[in-house]
């Protein structure tokens, strides 16, 4: 067992939420989603918190969720929202607080993994494919950031890609 969190980071559809949960398994810790718990704290789903508070809003709350888990003592397996990385801040509490694997896949990969998702606030528009390009190139070199590895999340089975990335953080 590790003693420190293990935080996913990368864009929506890389497998943060799935993957956490096998990883989870199989590293016999908890696993945690930020957004679940966001909805959870809040009551209402994070569309509704962008709808009534905008994207600042649901930023707020995500980085008072991202310190509340980084304090807990106990080791989790701790699944980001794509965004989380926006803030400096909130990059700081991540390369303070665990270990940050960067869940990385292509456009492609990400696009078919989304396209039929009605949930995420940013992709509720005409040009998904665009949306999640503009994404990777922004957000991309601040996964990098953070990441004290990066791990391709390929479209092999979940519960496979979690087995692997647990070899791989046991050799960090």
């Amino acid at each position: 067992m590790t003693s420190h969190h293990i935080f996913l980071v990368g864009p929506m559809g890389a497998g943060k939420s799935t993957i956490g949960k096998h990883l989870a398994d199989l590293l016999d810790l908890p696993f945690v989603d930020v957004d679940t718990e966001i909805e959870t704290r809040a009551g209402a789903n994070i569309q509704w918190i962008f709808d009534m508070e905008g994207e600042a809003g649901f930023r707020e709350r995500e980085t008072r969720m991202l310190i509340d888990l980084a304090n807990n003592s106990h080791p989790q397996v701790i699944a980001t929202g794509g965004g989380i990385v926006l803030s400096a801040d909130n990059r700081a509490v991540l390369k303070r607080s665990g270990k940050v694997v960067y869940l990385s896949a292509t456009a492609e990969q990400l696009y078919e993994r989304t396209r039929r998702d009605k949930k995420r606030p940013l992709l509720q528009v005409d040009d998904r494919q665009g949306v999640i390009k503009r994404l990777i190139e922004t957000r991309g070199p601040l996964y990098d950031e953070v990441a004290d590895m990066v791990f391709l999340s390929a479209s092999a089975q979940p519960s496979r890609v979690a087995k692997k990335l647990a070899e791989a953080l046991s050799a960090l």
